[in-house]
């Protein structure tokens, strides 16, 4: 766990990265950046052969994303932006690819594509609610289990219009809503480790696959077949890097 005095957005060029902060999980696939604000506890996790890149930004340009945790698309633009300002030649020793008016120029264009974006439905909130708290780990031990709302309810001692009510005003959605996100979380995952889409499916609790993929096209805007074949981006070099802001 770490927090920062500046925001920052991470950027998976390969691979699936999870950020978690006391906010809740976000699942950040090939081709989106996550962006944790200044001040949030969190730490990443990596799933599969992940290219993970990361971008600090001052607080002037920092202001102009939100508040929350977030996560985006990365457009063309932004994708090579990322990859420049994170390129070999912009770490360690070596002498920096852009100085620091050009690296200020690119980072203003970056955060002005990221203002452009569509925020990805890939951030799970964490409940604070001690009974939707037991829902949720129950559903993460097991993300196939397809007990309705009731039947959890019964587990923990709780009504179906009450965990309803909770959900709706303390995560801003149905259960069912986050449960269907926390499978698409985990299936992201699972296809990061090399899973069939078959297995993926029945592991996730979809009791087919044609269901499984509707649900993932919806949330991430493509078949998880296309998603593992045509999102991974090739790059130069596989390396964690940082970017200090500049003013």
């Amino acid at each position: 766990m770490q927090s920062h005095a500046r925001g920052h957005l991470v950027y998976a060029a390969s691979g699936v990265l999870a950020v978690h902060t006391e906010r809740g999980t976000s699942i950040v696939p090939a081709n989106r950046v996550a962006w944790t604000p200044a001040g949030f506890t969190h730490y990443h996790r990596a799933h599969g052969d992940t290219d993970m890149r990361i971008v600090f930004l001052a607080p002037s340009l920092a202001r102009l994303i939100p508040e929350h945790p977030a996560v985006f698309l990365a457009s063309g633009l932004a994708r090579e932006v990322l990859l420049a300002l994170t390129g070999p030649r912009n770490y360690g020793d070596a002498a920096p690819a852009y100085s620091r008016s050009a690296r200020l120029r690119l980072l203003r264009v970056l955060v002005d594509e990221l203002r452009e974006a569509h925020e990805q439905p890939l951030h799970l909130p964490e409940p604070r609610d001690d009974r939707l708290q037991a829902i949720a780990w129950m559903l993460r031990e097991n993300p196939a289990d397809n007990a309705s709302l009731a039947q959890l309810g019964k587990t923990i001692g709780a009504s179906t219009r009450t965990l309803s009510r909770l959900f709706r005003n303390e995560l801003g959605m149905t259960f069912y809503e986050w449960r269907t996100q926390l499978r698409v979380h985990h299936a992201l995952v699972l296809l990061a480790d090399g899973h069939d889409v078959t297995r993926i499916a029945y592991a996730c609790g979809w009791a087919n696959p044609s269901g499984f993929i509707a649900a993932f096209t919806d949330i991430i805007g493509t078949t998880p077949g296309r998603y593992r074949s045509g999102h991974q981006v090739t790059v130069p070099a596989r390396v964690k890097s940082t970017i200090n802001d500049v003013e």
